[in-house]
């Protein structure tokens, strides 16, 4: 077993999976300390470095694409202080973590852990029920309806409709971005017929600025995304050999008429704009469909 012990966290392997357990230090980001202890196992995991600094250095995860589904909603955006897969190491330690990151470079290597994107969700999500408040709105989730409710920061358009509730299968996406310069933040829950709005003035939609950041609310975007149907899933019914995606089984192979085909390709739009479909994958779904024109 290898295990790093600093002020900023603990990181155990044992072989087979690698928790990672942020410590309840001031200095240790908040979002970190609410997600929480992490247990990863070594099919999630596409990569690990320690980078050397001036004091000390860092140990830094790589998960495999679409095995984590709080990396699914915040990938890219988060801060340094506030990733989980990042680890703070002072000098005193920099032989042990360096130990751990062997450690794990030979396991993969060993049980030949594909560098692929994963089919499924390796991770769990956090735990449900779960309430998160931003600027404008306190977001609910039971784990099969969401609920939100405005508080007096909210746009009139948003109070003027009432609180909004829906069930998972009226979403089919979920985006999250944080606080951007001077832009606000938002979490944004794309509805089945709902017309495209500002953040600000959208009713599927609470937004946060400088003095209410939104906490902890990617948490519980991260908790919807874990429930909503796995990318992989959603690509092979978009790019399935010959078909489309709007096929049945036991239906002919009939092309599908235009109308369907271009009611296809916005929807293939929207799934490469929340990130569930990557650019290659879109721009292959996209053509199988444009062959039918």
């Amino acid at each position: 077993m290898a295990e790093v012990v600093v002020q900023d966290g603990t990181w155990t392997f044992d072989g087979d999976t690698l928790r990672v357990v942020p410590s309840g230090d001031r200095r240790v980001h908040a979002l970190r300390q609410a997600l929480g202890e992490r247990v990863i196992p070594l099919a999630a995991i596409s990569g690990i470095a320690y980078e050397p600094r001036r004091k000390g250095g860092q140990l830094r995860l790589r998960l495999r694409e679409r095995a984590d589904p709080f990396l699914q909603v915040t990938s890219g955006k988060l801060a340094d202080d506030a990733d989980p897969y990042r680890l703070r190491v002072d000098k005193d330690s920099t032989g042990v973590a360096e130990y751990l990151v062997d450690e794990v470079r030979n396991a993969l290597t060993i049980e030949q852990i594909p560098p692929g994107a994963a089919d499924g969700y390796l991770l769990g999500s956090p735990a449900v029920p779960i309430t998160a408040s931003a600027g404008d709105g306190t977001v609910s989730f039971d784990g099969s309806r969401i609920r939100i409710e405005w508080t007096d920061w909210a746009e009139q358009v948003k109070k003027a409709s009432g609180a909004r509730e829906f069930t998972l299968d009226d979403v089919h996406g979920v985006e999250w971005t944080p606080i951007i310069g001077f832009t606000n933040g938002f979490l944004r829950f794309r509805v089945s017929g709902a017309s495209a709005l500002l953040p600000k003035h959208d009713p599927n939609c609470v937004t946060w600025g400088m003095r209410r950041e939104g906490g902890t609310i990617s948490l519980l975007a991260a908790a919807v995304v874990a429930r909503l149907p796995h990318p992989a899933a959603v690509t092979d019914t978009a790019v399935s050999p010959g078909t489309t995606g709007t096929e049945h089984p036991g239906t002919t192979d009939t092309p599908p008429d235009q109308e369907t085909v271009l009611r296809r390709l916005r929807e293939l739009g929207e799934l490469h704009r929340d990130g569930i479909l990557t650019d290659s994958e879109f721009a292959e779904a996209k053509q199988a469909l444009l062959r039918h024109l």
